[in-house]
């Protein structure tokens, strides 16, 4: 960690947006879903946390339903300068976190996929799935990103599934 890194937190049902350098956007996610949008060529990206893929009406205008949170991201990045030809897309998240209960996650990493795939946005890398909560930290202007799963009392290192890449022997999973 870098003296100069500023790390700004993205909660549920936020999105944020910068080309400083030093900007690192950090969240947790459970079920809720996390797209890390990114020009690299402007060296700017995006991230938004959203907690259900849509709802009708307007109450589907809030930052907590990822229809309106990928429009809003999205949107505000070519307001910024991004192209959206050249946008990318990391996905998080999406996570079964109680077995009582339905199972919200795989309906926002499905939302969020047909989502990118209308947009014609290609996704470079994801972690989606499972049952443990997610730590994840991303560089809007370099693209790179880093998660660390939690299962309880004990984080472990997420498989994070990219482009094929000799594995990094390390405490982190960057791509």
């Amino acid at each position: 960690m870098s003296g100069s890194e500023k790390v700004v937190t993205v909660i549920q049902g936020e999105y944020r947006i910068s080309d400083d350098p030093a900007v690192i956007f950090s969240t947790v996610l459970g079920s809720c879903v996390a797209v890390c949008l990114c020009d690299l060529e402007r060296r700017i990206g995006g991230m938004n946390h959203f907690l259900l893929p849509s709802r009708a009406g307007k109450d589907g205008a809030n930052e907590r339903y990822g229809a309106y949170s990928m429009e809003l991201l999205i949107n505000g990045l070519l307001k910024q300068g991004a192209q959206r030809s050249r946008l990318r897309a990391k996905l998080f998240g999406g996570a079964k976190m109680m077995s009582n209960l339905g199972d919200i996650g795989t309906s926002n990493a499905r939302f969020a996929h047909e989502f990118l795939a209308n947009e014609s946005i290609p996704i470079l890398g994801e972690s989606l799935g499972g049952t443990s909560a997610r730590r994840v930290r991303f560089s809007p202007v370099t693209g790179r990103a880093k998660q660390l799963l939690v299962a309880g009392d004990v984080a472990e290192v997420a498989p994070i599934v990219a482009p094929p890449k000799p594995p990094i022997a390390s405490d982190v999973t960057l791509f």
